[in-house]
């Protein structure tokens, strides 16, 4: 088994246990959802030797710390886990990398993403209506998958614009997994 050369950035101690399970990889962990400066300035420093990877918790406070990296770290990489892959088998677990199979890690880091300023947006609100992805009964669902089949995580309307342009996802790339959905959403008719 290979190394990963970045730093996988996780929120904590059970997530590095998690992902060091599936693959051989230096993590960094944050301790929770705080990120203090000094943290901060060690993930730059990492990302600058080595690269950096954030995966963490597929929750609020797991998308809070990947946008608070995101907008002060240039150039990280991003690995996601669906909530439902993330799920703990206690009842008294909280959501999280921690409860993502080997498999799952090991496909999410397969599938990372690096960010990319974008300067005009490519995709508009209407976009998101015109393909059921805002505004119909099934728009949550649609967007839920929509970021399963595009490795970018889930997001509401206005955060899945972001996500698209943020990822770079080209027209192309998009109507495919539109189509995709429409296909899905046929056969469970």
């Amino acid at each position: 088994m290979d190394k990963i050369k970045e730093v996988i950035v996780v929120e904590g101690k059970d997530d590095t246990k998690q992902v060091q399970r599936a693959v051989l990889a230096d993590t960094f962990e944050t301790n929770g959802s705080a990120l203090s400066k000094k943290a901060l300035e060690q993930i730059k420093k990492l990302q600058q030797s080595r690269g950096v990877i954030v995966f963490t918790d597929p929750d609020f406070n797991g998308e809070r710390l990947r946008k608070l990296i995101g907008q002060n770290v240039p150039g990280v990489k991003h690995a996601f886990i669906r909530r439902d892959q993330g799920v703990p088998t206690e009842a008294h677990g909280s959501l999280g990398v921690e409860h993502a199979s080997s498999a799952t890690i090991l496909a999410a880091l397969q599938n990372v993403y690096t960010t990319t300023p974008v300067l005009t947006p490519t995709f508009s609100n209407q976009d998101l209506i015109k393909a059921g992805l805002a505004g119909s009964p099934v728009a949550k669902r649609r967007r839920e998958r929509l970021g399963e089949l595009l490795g970018i995580g889930y997001g509401n309307a206005k955060q899945l614009l972001k996500r698209l342009d943020l990822f770079a996802i080209d027209r192309p790339t998009f109507e495919r997994a539109v189509a995709q959905l429409d296909q899905e959403g046929k056969t469970h008719e």
